[in-house]
């Protein structure tokens, strides 16, 4: 399956210059809770969820419309392309543990997003969709803790 048959189109997005009040509206009114950053276009160079809005605001002493959209943003993105299999989606989603990804075509413009939401309600127990086993074991990475670092250096 392909990551174009599973994708939201017609995404949300906000510009870099833009506040995180802006960004928060923006997410409150369309039910989502990550929104593409992009500029000259439709080029994605980064991304925000609520949680960067939530948890830059309890670490500064600032209105969220004072603060813009580029100091808090993750700049390292990760995306798929439309033509993309899920599979090659879910693996990305295992390694840098992130549920949304940017579906982006060969310029770096935004397409759409796949969400673990979208494979899940695309998951079949059949060999004919996504495996319900894959979904369940890209959950699993993206919700596993890291070890410490005194642990992580002792198991090794």
């Amino acid at each position: 399956m392909k990551v174009k048959e599973i994708m939201a189109p017609n995404v949300k997005t906000i510009w870099l210059t833009e506040s995180l009040t802006d960004a928060a509206r923006l997410m409150w009114e369309n039910d989502c809770g990550v929104l593409p950053i992009i500029k000259d276009g439709r080029k994605v160079v980064g991304m925000i969820t609520d949680r960067d809005i939530c948890m830059a605001m309890a670490m500064r002493n600032q209105s969220p419309s004072g603060v813009s959209v580029e100091e808090v943003m993750t700049g390292q993105v990760y995306s798929v392309s439309p033509e993309d299999d899920v599979d090659q989606a879910l693996q990305t989603m295992q390694e840098h543990k992130i549920r949304r990804l940017p579906v982006v075509n060969g310029e770096g413009e935004l397409e759409g997003i796949v969400s673990m939401n979208d494979v899940v309600l695309n998951a079949k127990a059949s060999d004919d969709g996504i495996a319900y086993e894959d979904v369940v074991k890209t959950y699993q990475a993206i919700c596993a803790h890291p070890l410490p670092a005194a642990a992580s250096a002792a198991a090794g």
